[in-house]
């Protein structure tokens, strides 16, 4: 990313130190187990729990969001990760708000390194659904149909919100580090940029963009999560801004130019 694009993206990046402190992002792990790895983003302790120095974290947090956008102007995706109790409903949420797919129940050995196979369960789960709205429950007997069902929502808990991701990922967005190791593995193994929030008792192994905050907080959670979400809105609307102005730049013809936005719009959600 150039050096013109990341100022001209960090203007319009309403975050600030006080959003920060408010959910609670500077609430670290208890000392005891802090890794020295976080040492040099943590400014003390109190009460026997780490507090993260905000002033290290805000740019980090603004750098991050800046590659997301940039990744969403070009078009590519980010895949959502969080599969804590505290943080499912909101990473769900967000995703779907901004497109994106995303984990938010396990994540399965292979998801990245295995797509294929991971393919021909999405396709099942089509397959299945389609099934369902042209009437198959009719052609079943009531145990049938029950079996049917419950291997429906297996698949959709499991991999639902990986249905239209459409291949690899050019990005992950992941809430706790340490908890998703294995995630972040496939990730580093493929090539594919992580972008973590990594709490004080764990190390930033494999992350390219880190974010050192709490991770088990639901507001710092929600702020993570709709701060991405917005950044990759941000991207995709600049990406058409920009396609809009080269339209004009190029004088097509005021129908043609019609048809090239419904596209673009239709491209980027």
């Amino acid at each position: 990313m150039s050096e013109e694009t990341l100022n001209a993206s960090e203007e319009i990046i309403s975050l600030k130190m006080s959003d920060l402190f408010r959910d609670a992002v500077h609430l670290g792990h208890q000392t005891r187990f802090g890794h020295p790895k976080m040492f040099q983003y943590i400014l003390g302790q109190h009460n026997r729990i780490h507090i993260i120095n905000l002033e290290k974290t805000l740019p980090m947090f603004r750098k991050a969001l800046q590659y997301v956008q940039q990744v969403a102007a070009n078009h590519g995706t980010i895949l959502f990760v969080g599969t804590k109790r505290q943080a499912r409903d909101t990473i769900a949420q967000e995703a779907q708000r901004s497109g994106s797919p995303y984990v938010d129940n396990r994540w399965l050995g292979g998801t990245l390194t295995n797509y294929r196979t991971l393919k021909k369960s999405i396709d099942k789960l089509k397959e299945m659904e389609a099934a369902v709205a042209t009437g198959a429950h009719e052609k079943m007997t009531k145990k049938e149909a029950l079996l049917f069902d419950r291997k429906i929502a297996k698949l959709q808990k499991l991999i639902g919100g990986l249905r239209d991701m459409g291949g690899m990922p050019d990005a992950l967005f992941v809430v706790d580090a340490g908890y998703h190791k294995i995630a972040i593995a496939e990730a580093n193994k493929l090539g594919i940029p992580v972008i973590a929030v990594v709490d004080t008792n764990h190390a930033p192994d494999g992350v390219d963009y880190m974010i050192p905050g709490n991770d088990d907080a639901r507001k710092a959670i929600q702020l993570y999560a709709e701060q991405v979400a917005n950044a990759i809105l941000r991207g995709r609307e600049k990406n058409m801004q920009g396609l809009i102005a080269q339209i004009r730049e190029e004088e097509i013809p005021a129908q043609d130019t019609a048809e090239v936005v419904e596209e673009t719009q239709e491209i980027t959600g």
